[in-house]
């Protein structure tokens, strides 16, 4: 086991060698070159150095001076020394935007996820257990309608319903009006009250591709000869469902878990913009439209590892649940 760790640990390593090196090769090869930008802006302050001279400096500033593979080497001695650098768009040090904007989205998507696992994965197995039956067409149903539903339009629905109809929930924002004059666990309690919508919004779009994906696993082990084999000798049909079908069904779900670390931390853009959530996702897209390089780079490269390291975990979950993976 302990070989198998290491050697997809090995692979990981080189591929995210060179997945930081295509980030940083498209990010020098964009059509347009921001220092000048930030370089034309800085000139025309008073008293402010020239055009030509805030250029030379800037760009020797971010190693645009040297070659590719010379300023991947340097900007990735820089990242791995934790020298982020600058934020050109926020004006505040990278990884402190990073730190004030990653945990609000990583709390969303824990949450949504919970929820979406607790919830798609028992109607995905009750689905097969009760195939063509009106509770396996009700949950096809409503799985159907989960994959088909655009974020916007969920989220707008559940706002017209919630907050303008019901009024139970305010339609934007983290915060209440007096938010500063509550508690901290009254604080605490105000945050959590704005985020049940968003939350919700992301675990009813997410539910529906799990929930069939669960019920086509299962279905396909029920099928199975060792399934016929173990009802033949009269095992309780909860036993074969949830002990010998459902430990089967686990290995392509562990996939599915092992991909989603990437989304606990990427944020949900469109989600987060319809509410106003100041998570990392719309911070990210703020970054990347307004050409804010040193916070684009550092967040695409914090996704490839938190990809790598879902697909780590995906394959030590495989080894786990079937001990014939490590073996291979």
């Amino acid at each position: 086991m302990y070989k198998y760790i290491i050697k997809r640990i090995f692979y990981a390593v080189i591929i995210l060698f060179f997945v930081m090196l295509i980030i940083y090769t498209i990010m020098r090869c964009l059509p347009t070159s921001y220092i000048e930008s930030i370089a034309h802006s800085k000139s025309m302050q008073p008293n402010s150095k020239s055009f030509e001279e805030w250029m030379e400096q800037l760009t020797a500033t971010y190693n645009m001076d040297k070659g590719i593979i010379a300023g991947y080497f340097v900007w990735l001695g820089q990242f791995f020394s934790l020298n982020f650098g600058d934020s050109w768009f926020f004006t505040v040090p990278v990884i402190d935007k990073f730190r004030d904007t990653i945990w609000l989205s990583f709390a969303m998507g824990a949450a949504a996820m919970f929820l979406e696992l607790i919830i798609a994965i028992p109607l995905g197995i009750i689905a097969a257990t009760k195939q063509y039956s009106r509770t396996d067409y009700t949950i096809s149903i409503i799985a159907l309608a989960g994959i088909s539903l655009p974020t916007f339009f969920l989220a707008s629905l559940l706002k017209l319903i919630f907050s303008v109809k019901l009024g139970w929930f305010d339609l934007f924002g983290l915060t209440g009006r007096n938010f500063a004059q509550l508690s901290a666990w009254g604080q605490f309690l105000d945050k959590a009250h704005h985020l049940v919508l968003p939350i919700l919004t992301i675990t009813i779009i997410s539910i529906g591709s799990l929930m069939r994906y669960t019920r086509t696993n299962m279905l396909e082990v029920l099928n199975a000869d060792y399934i016929r084999t173990a009802r033949a000798k009269g095992v309780s049909e909860r036993k074969v469902v949830y002990r010998h079908a459902f430990r089967n069904t686990l290995i392509p779900l562990v996939t599915i878990v092992g991909g989603s670390l990437p989304g606990l931390f990427s944020g949900a853009l469109i989600t987060e913009t319809l509410y106003s959530i100041p998570g990392i996702g719309y911070t990210s897209y703020q970054a990347m439209v307004s050409g804010d390089i040193p916070f684009s780079m550092f967040y695409l490269t914090f996704i490839s590892i938190m990809t790598l390291l879902g697909t780590l975990i995906s394959d030590i979950l495989y080894a786990v649940v079937d001990p014939r993976v490590r073996l291979s």
